[in-house]
């Protein structure tokens, strides 16, 4: 076909470059026009009124004859509005004042070899002949045609270099927006670009993300749906298969209903010719594939061709783009009326006699259209070509300088690029309102109508507007949809769902199966501390760092604050122990007291016991700073405090241990140790260990203290609300010192364990002293590994078990003694010399 248009392009060429030598040729054995009038200006026309052609011989023996079958009403209701519109500015005394219109109306018979043929003919003429002269004026001014984009395509190619414009009422593809291609191309419709994009919206619209997508496999086709796909792909819709085929290949055609049979959407966008889409409706309605919901475009949507007994079985429920409905004042009169009777003079006629036969014989085929007046009122396209022609006019009125009632100036020669930019220019309004005017594509604006084929009560079929898109309009008042009003495929009232996957619900996020779209995936769930709040979301939102995902991971609440609680078990026990601890030393202290003046009382220092078990009572009691919700108070003082109270308490145990050494040293002769150690310098020692750790402790509260911390190292679904120490250096040095007198009054008290009293306190000193250095040796691997709250847990039962430790290692003997023992209780026994 592309030879053909080369050479066929070639012959016009030559024939428009020899017009110098003045001499004007018919090129071939041009077609004669179906319906033609002679006018002062002439309008071509190539209309598909036949859709089927056929070669009457392919012997080879005689030249072969296309034959022209199955009349298209509809085409042929575009063949009568041309001939109307071009009579009515013929009447106008406004438009082409004294200027007659003449056209030459040709049909192509649905093939693109007779497209060709008529192209070359209407672009020659059909009068001249050898020897006559050529004024220089173009047998056609204006050429309105062709009804399918391919052939407007072979018709804008040919004509293209020649500058012939061409205005189409119905070629829709894309591709001939590109002015460099088609600079003399108009179209009274807009392009496919919009209509693609707009059936994506409507895909969207209902939430369908997974879709069928059938095309002709044609100029119209493969470019619509190109401009579809691509849009798909930025609405996120996913398109299952995407097949197309032709109206002559069937093969295709059966593996296309196949893969629509094994397919699992249920939508499928059909971006078809209406020929091609009776073909399909065919197959399906044979194969018994209903239930689908069919998604179309202008070229079908409003096909009364397609309306069959059998056909809503497969396209009911059908939703699509169709051109809006224009009535045309005086048309339907004219179709009934006058066109029958000049168009077909023959009618008039004697039906007896052979001079009827041979004159109408040629009209046969359209003579069954004569009572067929029912799709009169279904002006789509019909108004498309009555702009188109008005179009034409009102260039050529601009080009001509013609005035009202004055006349044109008729001897103008009027080149066709001049018309191409005199079409340009035009802007006017139709007498059913719409205005016409081209913009740089040289296409209209895109409006269209939203129909919805749906079956009346008396079983008829109709395309029921059910909304509109206006591509004149604000981006977001474009589209409008009544989805009430719309009945689905199946004649179902609720909307089908066709989706890949179902919709993964809040809490979870979309993983893409490996190979497929991406509208085909798992649902998975949200990690911990990770949610969703929405349906089919892509990714999971962390939650910020004080919050935490709830059960169903839809949303971030405020994590759990863990801290050692009064009223949870284990500070209860730990209060228990605690608070016994100070009741026993309690109980001690009056039970001492009661007994101050016996010898065991007496024995190494009374006033230091005493202070001892002041110190062990602080010392149960800061136990209980450590429980409780962490505060910048409580935080300082529950370290200072135990830090401050057991250095109290080893410098008293520390004190004892030396009274029992410098008491032994006193006993040797010439000894006078016991003058430098004696009451007043016992609380001086006790008072300086203590101050060195007050002083420890203020540099620390000083430089870094303590204070409340919310940690989320350790648990990532809770907070653990603890002290953070402030300096680690504080803290070690309050600890260290504490070992350091530990250690020093252990070795003290192992020194004196063997001196030979019958009651020797060094003994039992250090027997408490290494529990207590085992107690916090343990303690501090414990301390470092024990999460959150059993952390202070730890720490508080430390403090606790060195507390009972020296409690008991070192009052335990005496109250025995005393509660027990009461003849023990002497200074005799105590004095006494061990024998061993």
């Amino acid at each position: 076909m592309g030879v053909l248009i080369f050479l066929c392009t070639l012959l016009i060429h030559y024939h428009y470059a020899n017009a110098d030598n003045n001499l004007c040729r018919i090129m071939g054995d041009p077609k004669n026009p179906l319906l033609s009038k002679d006018g002062d200006i002439t309008i071509g026309t190539l209309l598909s009124i036949h859709s089927k052609e056929t070669l009457s011989s392919s012997e080879f023996t005689r030249k072969p004859q296309l034959i022209c079958s199955s009349v298209n009403v509809q085409v042929f209701r575009m063949a009568q509005i041309t001939i109307f519109a071009i009579d009515e500015i013929n009447r106008s005394e406004n438009l082409l004042p004294n200027v007659s219109i003449g056209y030459k109306i040709f049909d192509t018979c649905g093939s693109r070899l007779s497209s060709m043929s008529a192209t070359m003919a209407v672009m020659n003429g059909q009068e001249f002949a050898a020897g006559d002269r050529c004024n220089g004026q173009p047998p056609v001014h204006a050429i309105i045609g062709e009804s399918e984009s391919s052939a407007t395509v072979i018709l804008s190619r040919t004509t293209g270099p020649f500058r012939i414009p061409v205005i189409s009422h119905s070629a829709t593809c894309e591709c001939l927006s590109n002015r460099r291609d088609y600079p003399s191309f108009f179209r009274t419709i807009a392009s496919d670009y919009h209509q693609s994009r707009a059936l994506a919206y409507i895909v969207k619209h209902f939430g369908w993300t997974w879709v069928g997508a059938v095309n002709s496999d044609n100029d119209y086709g493969n470019n619509g749906m190109a401009t579809f796909l691509n849009t798909a792909q930025e609405e996120g819709i996913c398109v299952e298969y995407s097949v197309k085929f032709y109206r002559t290949e069937p093969e295709k055609l059966l593996k296309v209903v196949n893969i629509i049979k094994q397919s699992t959407a249920k939508v499928i966008v059909a971006f078809l010719a209406s020929f091609e889409m009776n073909n399909l409706l065919e197959q399906l309605y044979i194969q018994n594939i209903t239930g689908i919901q069919m998604i179309g475009v202008e070229a079908w949507i409003t096909a009364k061709g397609l309306i069959t007994p059998k056909s809503f079985q497969v396209l009911g429920g059908s939703l699509g783009f169709a051109l809006r409905k224009n009535k045309i004042d005086g048309f339907l009169d004219y179709v009934i009326k006058e066109f029958w009777e000049t168009a077909f003079p023959c009618i008039q006629g004697d039906g007896n006699s052979s001079q009827y036969v041979e004159i109408c014989s040629r009209y046969q085929d359209l003579f069954v259209l004569k009572n067929i007046t029912e799709d009169v009122p279904e002006q789509r396209y019909t108004s498309n070509v009555y702009k188109a022609v008005y179009a034409v006019a009102h260039a050529l009125h601009n080009l001509l300088k013609c005035k009202e009632q004055e006349g044109c100036e008729k001897g103008l020669t009027i080149q066709p690029q001049q018309v191409v930019e005199a079409f340009k220019k035009v802007n006017f309004t139709v007498k059913f309102g719409d205005r016409v005017w081209f913009d740089s594509t040289g296409a209209t604006v895109a409006q269209y109508e939203v129909v919805n084929w749906q079956q009346d009560s008396d079983g008829s079929i109709q395309f029921k507007a059910v909304g509109y898109y206006d591509a004149s309009l604000p981006p977001d008042q474009r589209f409008v949809l009544n989805t009430e009003n719309i009945i689905w495929a199946g004649g179902q009232l609720k909307k089908p769902r066709s989706v890949c996957s179902e919709s993964c619900p809040p809490g979870t996020r979309k993983a893409a199966q490996k190979g497929r779209p991406v509208c085909c995936y798992d649902c998975i769930t949200c990690a911990d501390g990770e949610i969703s709040n929405e349906t089919d979301s892509n990714n999971c939102q962390q939650c910020p760092g004080e919050y935490w995902s709830n059960t169903e991971n839809t949303e971030c609440v405020l994590k759990a604050v863990e801290f050692l609680s009064f009223t949870e078990v284990m500070g209860i026990v730990l209060v228990f122990f605690s608070l016994f601890g100070v009741g026993l030393t309690l109980v001690l202290v009056i039970l001492l007291y009661s007994k101050k003046d016996t010898p065991i009382v007496k024995a190494n220092n009374s006033e230091l016991s005493f202070l001892l078990l002041f110190s062990l009572t602080l010392c149960f009691l800061c136990s209980l700073t450590f429980i409780g919700r962490p505060t910048r108070w409580s935080c300082m003082l529950r370290h200072t405090a135990f830090g401050i109270a057991f250095v109290l308490c080893i410098s008293c145990v520390l004190g004892k241990t030396l009274v029992v050494l410098m008491a032994f040293k006193a006993t040797l002769p010439g000894s006078n140790v016991m003058k430098w150690f004696g009451p007043a310098q016992q609380r001086l020692s006790v008072f300086t260990f203590t101050l060195i750790q007050v002083l420890i402790c203020v540099l620390w509260l000083s430089i870094s203290p303590p204070f409340p911390y919310k940690n989320m190292k350790y648990y990532k679904e809770k907070i653990i609300f603890e002290c953070s120490l402030g300096s680690t250096i504080g803290f070690s040095a309050v600890f260290g010192y504490i070992g350091l007198l530990a250690l020093l009054c252990f070795i003290l008290a192992f020194l004196a364990r063997t001196l030979p009293d019958n009651f020797n306190e060094a003994k039992f000193i250090t027997f408490s002293m290494l529990i207590f250095c085992a107690v916090w040796i343990t303690f501090i691997p414990a301390y470092v590994s024990s999460p959150g709250k059993f952390t202070v847990a730890v720490e508080i039962f430390a403090i606790l078990a060195s507390s009972f430790s020296l409690l008991i290692c070192i009052f335990a003997p005496k109250c025995y003694i005393i509660l027990f023992k009461p003849k023990q209780n002497t200074k005799q026994h105590l004095m006494r010399k061990n024998t061993n």
